[in-house]
Protein backbone atom coordinates (compact mmCIF):
# COMPACT_ATOMS: atom_id res chain seq x y z
CA UNK A 1 0.00 0.00 0.00
CA UNK A 2 1.44 3.39 -0.94
CA UNK A 3 0.35 7.00 -0.36
CA UNK A 4 -2.25 7.86 -3.01
CA UNK A 5 -5.77 9.21 -3.02
CA UNK A 6 -8.79 7.03 -3.45
CA UNK A 7 -10.02 9.04 -6.45
CA UNK A 8 -6.73 8.66 -8.34
CA UNK A 9 -5.67 12.29 -8.05
CA UNK A 10 -2.41 13.31 -6.43
CA UNK A 11 -2.60 15.20 -3.16
CA UNK A 12 0.23 17.12 -1.57
CA UNK A 13 1.59 17.10 1.96
CA UNK A 14 4.93 18.25 3.28
CA UNK A 15 5.48 16.08 6.36
CA UNK A 16 7.20 12.72 6.71
CA UNK A 17 5.77 10.07 9.02
CA UNK A 18 8.30 7.54 10.25
CA UNK A 19 9.17 4.85 12.77
CA UNK A 20 12.74 4.87 14.07
CA UNK A 21 15.18 2.00 13.65
CA UNK A 22 15.43 1.79 17.46
CA UNK A 23 11.75 0.87 17.69
CA UNK A 24 12.07 -1.76 14.97
CA UNK A 25 15.21 -3.18 16.60
CA UNK A 26 13.08 -3.97 19.65
CA UNK A 27 9.96 -5.02 17.74
CA UNK A 28 10.90 -6.07 14.20
CA UNK A 29 7.43 -7.44 13.41
CA UNK A 30 5.66 -4.20 14.39
CA UNK A 31 3.63 -2.39 11.72
CA UNK A 32 1.85 0.95 11.83
CA UNK A 33 -0.95 1.61 9.40
CA UNK A 34 -1.36 5.26 8.45
CA UNK A 35 -4.50 6.95 7.16
CA UNK A 36 -4.38 10.64 6.27
CA UNK A 37 -7.58 12.57 5.52
CA UNK A 38 -7.79 16.20 4.39
CA UNK A 39 -10.82 18.45 3.85
CA UNK A 40 -13.03 16.35 6.10
CA UNK A 41 -16.18 17.50 7.89
CA UNK A 42 -16.16 16.27 11.48
CA UNK A 43 -18.85 17.07 14.05
CA UNK A 44 -21.45 14.96 15.81
CA UNK A 45 -21.88 11.36 14.70
CA UNK A 46 -25.10 10.48 12.88
CA UNK A 47 -27.43 7.94 14.47
CA UNK A 48 -26.22 5.27 12.02
CA UNK A 49 -22.60 5.53 13.17
CA UNK A 50 -23.55 5.55 16.86
CA UNK A 51 -25.75 2.48 16.28
CA UNK A 52 -22.81 0.69 14.63
CA UNK A 53 -20.68 1.48 17.67
CA UNK A 54 -23.33 0.11 20.03
CA UNK A 55 -23.66 -3.04 17.91
CA UNK A 56 -19.90 -3.57 18.01
CA UNK A 57 -19.93 -3.20 21.80
CA UNK A 58 -22.63 -5.87 22.06
CA UNK A 59 -20.69 -8.25 19.82
CA UNK A 60 -17.52 -7.77 21.87
CA UNK A 61 -19.40 -8.49 25.11
CA UNK A 62 -20.68 -11.73 23.55
CA UNK A 63 -17.22 -12.78 22.38
CA UNK A 64 -15.07 -11.86 25.38
CA UNK A 65 -15.49 -11.87 29.15
CA UNK A 66 -13.61 -9.74 31.69
CA UNK A 67 -11.85 -12.84 33.00
CA UNK A 68 -10.53 -13.68 29.53
CA UNK A 69 -9.18 -10.23 28.57
CA UNK A 70 -5.57 -11.02 29.42
CA UNK A 71 -5.70 -14.30 27.50
CA UNK A 72 -6.72 -12.76 24.20
CA UNK A 73 -3.63 -12.84 21.92
CA UNK A 74 -4.20 -9.32 20.57
CA UNK A 75 -4.15 -7.90 24.11
CA UNK A 76 -1.55 -10.28 25.52
CA UNK A 77 0.92 -9.20 22.83
CA UNK A 78 0.68 -5.55 23.90
CA UNK A 79 1.03 -6.38 27.58
CA UNK A 80 4.15 -8.43 26.83
CA UNK A 81 5.57 -5.59 24.71
CA UNK A 82 4.99 -3.14 27.56
CA UNK A 83 6.65 -5.48 30.07
CA UNK A 84 9.66 -5.83 27.78
CA UNK A 85 10.01 -2.04 27.90
CA UNK A 86 9.91 -1.98 31.69
CA UNK A 87 6.31 -0.66 31.74
CA UNK A 88 3.85 -2.32 34.11
CA UNK A 89 0.76 -2.96 31.96
CA UNK A 90 -1.42 -3.11 35.07
CA UNK A 91 -0.37 0.47 35.86
CA UNK A 92 -0.18 1.87 32.32
CA UNK A 93 -2.63 -0.17 30.29
CA UNK A 94 -2.21 -0.34 26.52
CA UNK A 95 -5.04 1.67 24.97
CA UNK A 96 -6.76 -1.34 23.43
CA UNK A 97 -6.91 -3.12 26.78
CA UNK A 98 -8.31 -0.02 28.49
CA UNK A 99 -10.92 0.37 25.75
CA UNK A 100 -11.98 -3.28 25.91
CA UNK A 101 -12.23 -3.24 29.70
CA UNK A 102 -14.55 -0.25 29.53
CA UNK A 103 -16.79 -1.92 26.96
CA UNK A 104 -16.95 -5.17 28.95
CA UNK A 105 -18.14 -3.21 31.99
CA UNK A 106 -21.23 -2.44 29.86
CA UNK A 107 -20.18 1.22 29.95
CA UNK A 108 -21.17 2.57 26.50
CA UNK A 109 -18.42 4.55 24.84
CA UNK A 110 -19.40 8.21 24.58
CA UNK A 111 -20.35 9.50 21.15
CA UNK A 112 -17.74 12.26 20.80
CA UNK A 113 -17.45 13.04 17.09
CA UNK A 114 -17.45 11.24 13.78
CA UNK A 115 -13.65 10.87 13.65
CA UNK A 116 -13.31 9.63 17.24
CA UNK A 117 -16.32 7.33 17.08
CA UNK A 118 -15.36 5.60 13.84
CA UNK A 119 -11.87 5.04 15.22
CA UNK A 120 -13.31 3.44 18.36
CA UNK A 121 -15.67 1.36 16.24
CA UNK A 122 -12.91 -0.17 14.13
CA UNK A 123 -10.67 -0.59 17.18
CA UNK A 124 -13.13 -2.75 19.13
CA UNK A 125 -14.12 -4.65 15.99
CA UNK A 126 -10.50 -5.71 15.41
CA UNK A 127 -8.91 -5.40 18.90
CA UNK A 128 -6.08 -3.17 17.70
CA UNK A 129 -5.00 0.22 19.07
CA UNK A 130 -6.15 3.05 16.81
CA UNK A 131 -5.23 6.66 17.48
CA UNK A 132 -6.34 9.81 15.68
CA UNK A 133 -4.53 13.15 15.56
CA UNK A 134 -5.65 16.51 14.23
CA UNK A 135 -2.91 17.66 11.83
CA UNK A 136 -4.24 20.99 10.54
CA UNK A 137 -1.57 22.93 12.42
CA UNK A 138 1.43 20.55 12.30
CA UNK A 139 4.65 21.80 10.72
CA UNK A 140 7.29 19.17 11.63
CA UNK A 141 7.80 15.48 10.89
CA UNK A 142 5.83 12.94 12.92
CA UNK A 143 8.05 10.24 14.42
CA UNK A 144 7.54 7.16 16.53
CA UNK A 145 10.85 6.93 18.39
CA UNK A 146 12.58 6.52 21.72
CA UNK A 147 12.41 9.51 24.05
CA UNK A 148 15.41 11.43 25.31
CA UNK A 149 13.40 12.74 28.27
CA UNK A 150 13.57 16.36 27.10
CA UNK A 151 10.38 16.27 25.06
CA UNK A 152 7.20 18.09 26.16
CA UNK A 153 3.90 16.34 26.79
CA UNK A 154 0.67 18.15 27.73
CA UNK A 155 -2.18 15.76 28.62
CA UNK A 156 -5.60 17.00 27.60
CA UNK A 157 -7.82 18.02 30.48
CA UNK A 158 -4.95 19.59 32.44
CA UNK A 159 -2.46 22.45 32.22
CA UNK A 160 0.39 20.24 33.41
CA UNK A 161 3.54 19.74 31.37
CA UNK A 162 5.25 16.34 31.58
CA UNK A 163 8.42 14.85 30.18
CA UNK A 164 8.57 11.25 29.01
CA UNK A 165 11.01 8.79 30.50
CA UNK A 166 14.33 8.34 28.76
CA UNK A 167 13.94 5.45 26.32
CA UNK A 168 10.15 5.46 26.37
CA UNK A 169 8.47 4.92 22.99
CA UNK A 170 6.74 8.15 22.02
CA UNK A 171 4.98 9.60 18.97
CA UNK A 172 6.12 13.16 18.39
CA UNK A 173 5.92 16.19 16.17
CA UNK A 174 9.41 17.60 16.50
CA UNK A 175 9.94 17.78 20.27
CA UNK A 176 6.23 17.79 21.15
CA UNK A 177 4.86 14.46 22.35
CA UNK A 178 1.60 13.38 20.72
CA UNK A 179 1.35 9.98 22.46
CA UNK A 180 3.20 8.63 25.49
CA UNK A 181 4.13 4.99 26.11
CA UNK A 182 3.48 4.00 22.49
CA UNK A 183 -0.31 3.73 22.64
CA UNK A 184 -1.07 4.75 26.22
CA UNK A 185 -2.16 8.41 26.31
CA UNK A 186 -2.51 11.19 23.76
CA UNK A 187 -1.81 14.89 24.23
CA UNK A 188 -4.08 17.88 23.74
CA UNK A 189 -1.72 19.15 21.02
CA UNK A 190 -3.50 17.06 18.37
CA UNK A 191 -6.88 16.69 20.06
CA UNK A 192 -9.69 15.98 17.59
CA UNK A 193 -12.21 18.84 17.68
CA UNK A 194 -15.54 19.35 15.88
CA UNK A 195 -13.81 21.84 13.57
CA UNK A 196 -10.91 19.50 12.69
CA UNK A 197 -10.52 19.29 8.91
CA UNK A 198 -7.36 17.16 8.60
CA UNK A 199 -6.59 14.01 10.57
CA UNK A 200 -3.99 11.25 10.81
CA UNK A 201 -4.99 7.79 12.07
CA UNK A 202 -2.51 5.23 13.43
CA UNK A 203 -3.30 1.51 13.35
CA UNK A 204 -0.77 -0.23 15.61
CA UNK A 205 -0.17 -3.92 15.01
CA UNK A 206 1.89 -6.59 16.70
CA UNK A 207 1.63 -10.32 15.92
CA UNK A 208 -0.72 -12.16 15.67
CA UNK A 209 -2.20 -9.32 13.56
CA UNK A 210 -1.08 -9.89 9.96
CA UNK A 211 -0.05 -7.49 7.21
CA UNK A 212 -3.26 -8.32 5.35
CA UNK A 213 -5.31 -7.47 8.42
CA UNK A 214 -3.54 -4.14 8.87
CA UNK A 215 -4.25 -3.23 5.26
CA UNK A 216 -7.90 -4.24 5.59
CA UNK A 217 -8.30 -2.23 8.79
CA UNK A 218 -6.79 0.83 7.09
CA UNK A 219 -9.20 0.36 4.18
CA UNK A 220 -12.12 0.07 6.62
CA UNK A 221 -11.18 3.33 8.32
CA UNK A 222 -10.70 5.07 4.98
CA UNK A 223 -14.14 3.91 3.81
CA UNK A 224 -15.82 5.12 7.01
CA UNK A 225 -14.07 8.49 6.84
CA UNK A 226 -15.15 8.87 3.22
CA UNK A 227 -18.72 7.90 4.08
CA UNK A 228 -19.20 10.09 7.13
CA UNK A 229 -16.62 12.88 6.75
CA UNK A 230 -15.79 13.14 3.05
CA UNK A 231 -12.40 14.53 2.15
CA UNK A 232 -9.27 13.29 0.37
CA UNK A 233 -7.79 10.13 1.83
CA UNK A 234 -4.41 8.36 1.61
CA UNK A 235 -3.16 5.16 3.26
CA UNK A 236 0.21 3.53 3.87
CA UNK A 237 1.88 0.98 6.14
CA UNK A 238 5.11 1.56 8.04
CA UNK A 239 7.26 -1.52 8.66
CA UNK A 240 10.88 -2.47 9.18
CA UNK A 241 11.22 -2.59 5.38
CA UNK A 242 9.29 0.66 4.86
CA UNK A 243 10.00 2.90 7.88
CA UNK A 244 9.10 6.24 6.28
CA UNK A 245 6.10 7.52 4.39
CA UNK A 246 7.33 10.60 2.56
CA UNK A 247 4.51 12.98 1.81
CA UNK A 248 5.91 16.08 0.15
CA UNK A 249 4.76 19.01 -2.01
Amino acid sequence: MSPSTRDGNTWRWSINIKVSADVFSKFPAYRRGIIIAHDIINGDSPDELVASLRDAEKVLCQQLTPDAILLHPCIASWREAYRSLGIKPSEFRPSIEALVRRVLKKDPLPAISKVVDLGNLVSIQNLVPIGAHAINHLTADMDLRLATGDEIFEPFGTDLVEHPNDGEIIFVEGNTVLTRRWTWRQSKHTLILPETTAVEFNVDALPPVTDEEVERICDDIAALVKKYCGGRISCGILSIDNPVIKLVD
